[in-house]
């Protein structure tokens, strides 16, 4: 898998304001801003994610996905 092929993934099952991924074709990182994280805590939100990714996870096609998500509020805060 590439990171363009995770970051469509990610894409078709969550709505993404900013999305950037990279690895090594096995081990990823994601940064994710995202509106549907508002008044979620991290481990729901990363609930949210792996949910895009499906079997893909549980199959080890995608063997680790490291993440930090963001709503676009905190994404902003972070940019300043």
């Amino acid at each position: 898998m590439t990171a363009d092929q995770l970051e469509s993934i990610i894409r078709a099952g969550l709505h993404c304001e900013h999305l950037a991924v990279e690895g090594d074709g096995r081990h990823w990182f994601a940064t994710i801003v995202s509106p549907e994280f508002e008044g979620k805590r991290l481990l729901a939100r990363q609930r949210l994610v792996y949910a895009t990714l499906g079997e893909r996870i549980k199959t080890d096609e995608v063997h680790a996905l490291s993440m930090k998500t963001f709503t676009p509020a905190e994404w902003a805060d972070k940019a300043v």
